[in-house]
Formats: C-alpha cells, sequence, structure tokens
C-alpha cells in the first residue's frame, strides 16, 4: 500500500483489482468524513476518483509517469486543502478536475512550445456533421486517437477530454476550467474539429500505406 498524507491508497498495478464502488455516500459526504479522520471514507473516494483523474492528466500529457505524479499531487491537495472546495460551485469531480488541469498545465508550459489560437483550422459543424468525428473515432486504434488528442493545443485538449471522453456536462466542464459554458461549447467545437482533421489524415495515412503494401 502507499499512502497520501495520512491515508493509505492502493498501488498503481493493483487497481484494476478495487471492487466496484457500491459506498451510496455523496462525494461531498465522503469528504467532510475524511476531513475529520474517517480512512475508510477517503479510501472510497480516492478509488472512486482517482480513475478519472488519472486518465485526464494522462490524456492531457501522454506521459503515464506525470499523470502518476499529478494524480497523488490532487489527492494530496484535496486533504491538505479541504476548505477549496465549494460545493456551491459545483461538483467535487469539478473541482478534482481543476486541479488536475492545474498541475499538468504546469508542467505543459515548461515542456512545450505556446500554440496560438490563430493557427488552428476553422471548423464547421454543420458541413461535417454530428456523428462523423465519433465515427471516425471508432475506426481508428485507441493508440492514434490518443496521440491525436495530444497533438491539440491544451486550451481545446482539455476541452475535448472532458466532454468527450469523461463525458463530463458543459456546466460541470466550465467549473472545472474556470471558463463560462459558452467558452467551453466554443472550445470543444474548435477542437472536434481539430481532432477530426487530423484523425482524417491518419486514415488517409494507413489507407495509403495498405494499398502500398
Amino acid at each position: 500500500m502507499i499512502r497520501i498524507g495520512n491515508f493509505p491508497c492502493v498501488e498503481p498495478e493493483y487497481r484494476q483489482r478495487l471492487m466496484l464502488d457500491v459506498n451510496p455516500s455523496t462525494d461531498e459526504e465522503l469528504l467532510r468524513r475524511s476531513t475529520r479522520g474517517d480512512e475508510e471514507a477517503f479510501t472510497v473516494l480516492y478509488r472512486r476518483r482517482q480513475p478519472s483523474v488519472y486518465r485526464f492528466a494522462l490524456h492531457m500529457s501522454g506521459r503515464p509517469d506525470l499523470a502518476e505524479e499529478v494524480t497523488q499531487d490532487v489527492f494530496l491537495t484535496l486533504i491538505r486543502e479541504p476548505a477549496r472546495f465549494d460545493a456551491g460551485r459545483g461538483a467535487l469531480s469539478a473541482f478534482l478536475f481543476g486541479i488536475t488541469r492545474n498541475f499538468v498545465l504546469r508542467h505543459i508550459e515548461r515542456d512545450r512550445k505556446h500554440v496560438y489560437m490563430d493557427e488552428t483550422p476553422e471548423f464547421d459543424p454543420e458541413a461535417d456533421g454530428p456523428d462523423l468525428l465519433s465515427e471516425l473515432t471508432r475506426g481508428q486504434a485507441v493508440d492514434a486517437v490518443r496521440q491525436a488528442v495530444l497533438t491539440l493545443p491544451a486550451t481545446y485538449r482539455e476541452a475535448v477530454v472532458l466532454c468527450d471522453l469523461e463525458e463530463m456536462s458543459y456546466a460541470d466542464a466550465a467549473e472545472a476550467l474556470a471558463v463560462p459554458v459558452g467558452t467551453v461549447r466554443s472550445r470543444l467545437n474548435r477542437g472536434r474539429g481539430m481532432l477530426l482533421e487530423k484523425l482524417r489524415t491518419v486514415k488517409a495515412a494507413s489507407a495509403g500505406a495498405r494499398c502500398s503494401a
């Protein structure tokens, strides 16, 4: 077992063996209990929310080691500063994604050059159709989709990951990203368009390789 603060957590290699979460307590109740020293409550909360926090960090960074580090930092922050969470502003999951985003972006800003918004292509959702992106995504290997997501500028990547991969509502995504819902919609629309073009390119290249083989 590894520990976050004073609380025990499950090591990464055992995550797939975790039992399904059948605890009826809400995230907020589990957090309140954990702040009073209830280790079991924190363990349930960690097991419930750790996978999505890790996935978000991984999709944003493309680095399992960084995703692990960020995940630990997120839950340490939750333990040390639980008062930062305001249930009146949104769900705890959105709060955790917001912390995750901040940690990941700090690393991205150090490791990657800034990509300006003006360099991205325009996307017409009416022309391409609402289901074209999902159809292309289903037709691509998981690794290819993941790599395509990683090439998106962070601003658009986070919107695509939260809304499309994590299936978060616009309202919760807006809370996690600290932006208006309209901004989330705009970034998601732009990000989907960029991802669509990248997946088209990958698909065309793959088809060309098969033909020449």
